[in-house]
């Protein structure tokens, strides 16, 4: 009998058949290599700072300034999101007609990590790129400590979006 569990789990088995036969293949290539005993592992160095928190992409990010007005904050931020999508992003001119143009509203704490984020403005044309721009002010954040800036602790950012899904944050153009 070929129940669907039973068909789940061979196609599973065949998955795990092939991925070691692609292994063995690719160790099967080449000269054999003799290799020489391991040296004797080197000291570790002395401690260093630690690194500025990696985000979603990989891009490890300085650690944020503070800010002394919301000005200065949402161009700090704006330069966080594009450096933290380097390949979703762009700083050039945005071209004359944009796919879409989504607007997020971000709540901090006090310590600029993310509270919330609201839609202020759904594109019609291209709706992912809603997500597109939450998801890049998630891997900028935490935007540093604003807690000696006025309340309320929020800032809006329109996402200019190009035809090639790469968006550069209005606030870049408005300096």
């Amino acid at each position: 009998m070929n129940s669907p569990s039973r068909r789940l789990s061979a196609s599973r088995w065949a998955a795990v058949g092939s991925l070691f036969l692609v292994v063995g293949l690719v160790g099967c290539g080449g000269k054999p290599t003799v290799s020489a005993p391991s040296p004797a592992p080197a000291p570790a160095p002395a401690a260093a700072p630690a690194p500025a928190p990696a985000t979603g992409s990989g891009v490890r990010l300085p650690a944020p300034t503070v800010s002394k007005n919301w000005n200065e904050f949402k161009l700090q931020a704006a330069k966080r999101m594009v450096a933290a999508s380097p390949n979703g992003s762009y700083t050039g001119k945005p071209q004359q007609m944009l796919l879409a143009i989504p607007v997020l509203e971000v709540e901090l704490n006090a310590d600029g990590s993310i509270k919330n984020i609201d839609i202020m403005r759904r594109p019609s044309q291209a709706p992912e790129t809603t997500q597109m721009a939450i998801d890049a002010v998630r891997r900028a954040g935490p935007f540093g400590d604003v807690s000696k800036l006025p309340r309320p602790w929020k800032f809006a950012e329109a996402f200019l979006f190009n035809d090639d899904k790469r968006f550069k944050p209005r606030t870049l153009d408005a300096q």
